[in-house]
């Protein structure tokens, strides 16, 4: 064998094992690549989990105080809220509605609305009926504590007609600001344009 075969063979096998070492260092790199994908795609996976149980929790917290907030209409005249027996054999002409904060906090802002164009005339604080002026407030009322309990009175229409076609909604305010509708079935939804 001759030296310039012998340098040949020598630079072949070394450009061999590099050629080899090259090809086995990208293998490994693309192996590694494709196990960083899945880690990637599994670490998506549990951040948008994650994201999605603390959303959950951000809306129960926002709606936790207003989902503590009751509506109780009651049909009646005058006189206040009448039993079924009553309202059987005299009618109705008018709307008394509780709104009972059964929440820790206060409430604000608290009005009713009968259908689209009357307000509640009436706000009494149930537990202030003892004070000199009975309880009755200015509608709307600024505060309704918490564990208390308002009555709004419609407007006597003398017809159980327009009774009927003037159903109750509250809008409040709860103790982040937040305001809120309440219907009389207890569907509850943030206003618009609060």
């Amino acid at each position: 064998m001759d030296a310039g075969d012998l340098a040949t063979w020598v630079g072949s096998t070394f450009a061999a094992i590099a050629a080899g070492a090259t090809l086995w260092t990208l293998k490994s790199q693309r192996d590694q690549i494709a196990e960083q994908r899945v880690f990637i795609a599994e670490q998506s996976a549990t951040l948008e989990l994650e994201r999605a149980e603390l959303r959950a929790l951000a809306a129960e917290r926002r709606t936790r105080q207003a989902k503590r907030i009751a509506m109780l209409p009651k049909l009646g005249g005058s006189q206040g809220p009448r039993s079924a027996l009553d309202i059987e054999l005299q009618g109705y002409d008018r709307w008394h509605v509780d709104i009972a904060n059964r929440s820790d906090e206060p409430i604000r802002d608290v009005l009713v609305r009968f259908g689209d164009a009357y307000n509640a005339g009436v706000a009494v604080i149930l537990e202030a009926a003892e004070m000199p002026e009975n309880g009755r407030r200015v509608v709307p009322l600024h505060i309704v504590g918490a564990g208390h309990t308002a009555r709004f009175e419609s407007p006597s229409w003398g017809s159980q007609v327009t009774v009927d076609n003037n159903r109750p909604v509250v809008t409040f305010t709860d103790a982040a600001g937040s305001s809120w509708l309440l219907d009389e079935h207890g569907e509850l939804r943030e206003a618009s344009g609060a």
